[in-house]
């Protein structure tokens, strides 16, 4: 029988575990949270943008510069770490730089280990958006990781691409290599796999985890947990009717185009027509309305209504006998 463990190893083993997890964690922050990522708000032109040494829109340089590694605005000199001694004094600003990052153009603390492990690591090395192609030198905006095949995106193209990244590369859900349910998804091929087909000899599965693409080596999802769907074309063959004659219903969409062409040409030709009506009816009418005016002068030229006041004439005028 195993000896049964007491209260304190039992503390000690769990304390380690968090220990291990936390240790973990540190290595692995969100790339939205990371401090080279994190958002900046330019003292000049007051617009909003990554962190970097200088601004993006007017180039000017911030009075509070951010480390790209470990996050921090004022160096207190708590330990020998620093490269440049500054005992009992604090600094901040420009003091406190030691260079300036060449993949994600932001500064960096002039602590030792900033100094020496951010380039290795930085978080933004290859970001580049898969979108529109832009790199952090390209665009002042900051830098995203997709929800579901973890690809960079840019601030401006992150909504876009979530909503229809979860969309396959073919019309149903099988393996590309069988005629089989493909029950493993690559988010990043937009393809699905059987269970014997995502097995591959070049990217190998660890224990644990979930089995690789054997076209990109990317983790696979199962294709039930997520909300995936195929792709659907509006033009071509799948406009015409199911029952339509020629090669897979071919024929039906050039007649609906064809029968759709002469429907416009008719509606354009009746609709001119109808001008034409139209402009005929409005000469009709003023010749008639011409004719009419002078058959009505005719009639009332000889028409003597003797003196008037609109001759000329007034009853003030009149001679008395």
């Amino acid at each position: 029988m195993p000896k049964k463990k007491t209260g304190a190893r039992k503390k000690a083993e769990n304390r380690r575990e968090r220990e291990k997890q936390i240790r973990a964690s540190r290595a692995n922050i969100d790339l939205a949270k990371h401090p080279c990522n994190a958002s900046m708000e330019c003292d000049k032109c007051q617009r909003r943008q990554k962190n970097r040494a200088f601004c993006y829109f007017c180039n000017s340089v911030q009075k509070l510069p951010i480390c790209a590694q470990c996050g921090k605005t004022k160096c207190m000199m708590k330990s020998s770490d620093c490269v440049i001694k500054h005992a009992g004094v604090y600094s901040t600003g420009l003091a406190m730089v030691g260079a300036i990052c060449d993949f994600c153009e932001a500064w960096v603390c002039h602590g030792r280990k900033c100094l020496s492990t951010h380039a290795c690591m930085c978080p933004l090395a290859d970001a580049e958006c898969v979108e529109c192609e832009r790199s952090v030198w390209d665009h002042g905006g900051r830098i995203f990781a997709c929800s579901f095949c973890h690809d960079f995106l840019c601030e401006d193209d992150q909504f876009e691409h979530q909503a229809s990244c979860q969309v396959l590369e073919a019309e149903t859900f099988k393996c590309v290599s069988c005629n089989r349910l493909g029950q493993h998804s690559c988010l990043r091929c937009k393809a699905c796999f059987c269970d014997d087909h995502v097995r591959s000899k070049v990217f190998k599965q660890e224990k644990g985890k979930k089995p690789p693409c054997p076209k990109c080596g990317h983790e696979t999802q199962q294709t039930k947990d997520l909300s995936m769907s195929t792709r659907s074309l509006k033009f071509g063959r799948q406009t015409g009717g199911e029952d339509a004659d020629g090669a897979s219903g071919y024929d039906a969409y050039w007649k609906n185009l064809s029968s759709s062409k002469s429907g416009d040409a008719g509606d354009r030709e009746d609709e001119y027509d109808e001008d034409e009506a139209e402009d005929d009816d409005e000469d009709d009418n003023d010749e008639r309305g011409k004719d009419s005016d002078s058959e009505a002068t005719d009639v009332f030229s000889n028409l003597n209504l003797g003196r008037t006041y609109a001759s000329g004439y007034a009853h003030y005028e009149e001679s008395e006998d």
